[in-house]
């Protein structure tokens, strides 16, 4: 289990830098640039109340995102075409689409700047129980509240095709399937073939590995 969320942790760590979303505050800009988009975000006191983003912050992050997404809006097959450029050596497509789906909160198809600044805020500064919360909705393909060993597959062969087969050292053709084996046999606590979020979240809070794993983000920004 370590592993999995070690490996999820630095891919994300790795990628949102990668987003161009180092936070360069600008003292001119008062408020969010509206113009131009056809997606306006709320206001910027609503988000600043919902992240833990000073409004500087807030206003970097937007210029940021609205350099990748003039629209203001993006939608998964974009989202997929910027998320791979990171990884050429692989195919990110099918975790990109894990990732999205997380991102997108209201399940729309598209994710808003709210959206991605909402789940940003979390990712970095949130506590050690929403970052988890966050991480379950993720291995939560189906999002109905348990994660399943088929699940937990899918979500490890993405990072598999994702990483490549020329990484170091050699991911093995049977190294998803292990993760999940030893995912279930740590995390599954009544062993009936799903963990719950109250498994998840006391198995990890309980872990020194997945807790040093979550500290990967706390200076990122």
């Amino acid at each position: 289990m370590e592993e999995t969320l070690d490996l999820f942790y630095l891919i994300l760590e790795d990628r949102t830098s990668g987003f161009g979303y180092t936070l360069q505050t600008d003292s001119s800009d008062s408020e969010l640039e509206l113009s131009a988009v056809r997606h306006q975000p709320e206001g910027l006191d609503q988000l600043q109340a919902q992240t833990k983003f000073t409004k500087k912050e807030l206003q970097s992050l937007y210029r940021g995102f609205k350099n990748e997404c003039p629209t203001g809006l993006v939608d998964e097959e974009t989202f997929k075409l910027i998320y791979s450029q990171f990884f050429p050596q692989g195919d990110a497509t099918t975790y990109a689409h894990f990732l999205f789906n997380a991102f997108d909160a209201d399940g729309n198809g598209a994710i808003h700047f709210e959206d991605f600044v909402v789940g940003l805020s979390i990712l970095l500064r949130g506590t050690v129980h929403e970052k988890l919360k966050w991480a379950f909705n993720l291995y939560d393909i189906n999002k109905d509240g348990y994660i399943t060993k088929e699940e937990m597959l899918a979500i490890m062969k993405s990072i598999y095709d994702m990483m490549g087969r020329h990484t170091y050292p050699i991911l093995r053709e049977e190294a998803p399937l292990e993760h999940v084996e030893r995912f279930f046999q740590k995390m599954d606590r009544n062993q009936d073939g799903v963990v719950t979020i109250e498994e998840f979240l006391e198995t990890c809070q309980k872990d020194e590995n997945i807790m040093s794993s979550m500290q990967l983000f706390e200076n990122v920004i």
